[in-house]
């Protein structure tokens, strides 16, 4: 089974990024950021993760509030660094780690926590600041891959503490019933003590940060009964962030051993960083992770038996990812009159692999369907081609329109294709 090795919480101010940026590893105002991301870096080094699952929010880079979402899982195989403005840092993207992601989303649903999931989206400094000092990397390569969690704390409501305290044991409960022989990392971002806007800008509060340093060790359950006016109260709007920190401390037992902790203040954010271990406890029964992995399989039981029938899952998400995109943008008409015009120069240009652009060369409707992609592109393909819906499903049936006509009790012929 996979274990967890241990939860580290660190803010995600730019400020680290920048000092790392500028080589400021010897200026005094900057140097006490990187005494305290040692320790933690030599952590990571010795405990070795396989996986890191990171819980973080996004500041409106790469989510923006056309769909903003509470919780929003990262699926992908590989997460860039993101533009914010400034071109992107000179920095690695970071491995995915896809099939743990599928696990825990699987898990996470299982237990009530509905999420929206992610890919091909750049990651902005809420990840890649404070780890351009917490992880080793060789060249272009990191040390370890990432399950990131992306929480929407910027557009209110947002989830309360309890709720993401409740999600952090329920993580726990979808790492460690992965089938998979490896040990994972949690890692929290954000704060402590900062606001950014309006007239309260420059807030900090060190006494609250330190008390919620001891806090969040040991006695999670106080912070969360708190509310969000209290969090911004005592350590500025935006600090309230740290309700995040409750997800990695959720993810852990209920007794931890501090092995790190930090502070420093160099400017508008409270600077922390904390590492935790779980204390020993007795070892759960194999039959416990076994039976919450029946639990979710159960809503997909059976549907094997149904012939002709694929669920559009992750696993299928990330492995065609491509081919939906190059379809999916059958909706924006430039696309599509490139593709209408010469399809042969629109594939050769377009991310696809030789199989799926032969696919859509061929028409192969079943064929795409069992590489994994989606019916609604499909549709969206016909609908630009001139094809109807019924020809498709035809197709699929290995039948002829006019065969296929015959078991409808209309005979009528239609698509998406709006004007055409």
């Amino acid at each position: 089974m996979a274990r967890i090795v241990g939860g580290v919480a660190a803010s995600h101010t730019p400020t680290i990024g920048f000092a790392y940026d500028q080589n400021k590893q010897d200026d005094p105002s900057w140097a006490p950021i990187f005494k305290a991301f040692e320790p933690v870096q030599q952590w990571f080094r010795e405990k070795k993760p396989d996986a890191i699952v990171y819980i973080f929010n996004d500041h409106v880079t790469s989510f923006f509030f056309d769909h903003y979402s509470a919780f929003t899982l990262g699926i992908g195989e590989e997460y860039p660094v993101a533009d914010e403005g400034g071109s992107p840092r000179a920095l690695p993207p970071i491995k995915g780690d896809p099939k743990l992601a599928a696990h825990i989303a699987a898990s996470l649903v299982t237990d009530e926590f509905d999420l929206s999931y992610f890919q091909d989206k750049p990651l902005d400094h809420g990840f890649f600041s404070p780890m351009s000092v917490l992880l080793d990397r060789d060249g272009e390569q990191w040390a370890t891959r990432l399950v990131p969690l992306q929480v929407g704390v910027l557009q209110f409501p947002i989830p309360t503490a309890m709720r993401c305290y409740k999600l952090g044991k329920a993580l726990r409960r979808a790492i460690e019933s992965y089938p998979a022989d490896i040990s994972v990392a949690v890692v929290s971002t954000g704060g402590l003590s900062h606001q950014v806007h309006g007239e309260g800008a420059g807030f900090n509060n060190p006494a609250w940060d330190a008390q919620f340093l001891d806090a969040i060790t040991d006695d999670p359950a106080a912070l969360a009964e708190m509310t969000h006016a209290e969090y911004a109260r005592l350590g500025g709007f935006e600090g309230a962030e740290v309700i995040m920190w409750l997800i990695m401390r959720g993810a852990l037992s209920e007794r931890v051993e501090r092995v790190h902790s930090s502070y420093y203040l160099p400017s508008m954010t409270g600077i922390a960083t904390l590492v935790l271990e779980n204390e020993a406890a007795g070892p759960i029964p194999d039959g416990v992770h076994e039976r919450h992995r029946e639990r979710i399989a159960e809503q997909l039981r059976g549907i094997e038996t149904m012939p002709g029938t694929y669920p559009f899952d992750i696993a299928a998400s990330v492995k065609a990812y491509r081919i939906n995109k190059y379809l999916h943008a059958m909706i924006d008409p430039a696309h599509r009159e490139r593709f209408l015009a010469d399809e042969e120069a629109s594939l050769a240009g377009a991310d696809l692999t030789d199989e799926e652009r032969d696919l859509i060369r061929r028409r192969d409707w079943p064929g795409m369907i069992h590489y994994g992609v989606i019916f609604f592109m499909l549709e969206k393909l016909a609908a630009v081609t001139g094809i109807s819906n019924l020809h498709v499903y035809a197709a699929m049936r290995g039948e002829t329109l006019e065969d296929f006509l015959k078991t409808r009790n209309t005979q009528v012929i239609y698509s998406v294709a709006g004007k055409r």
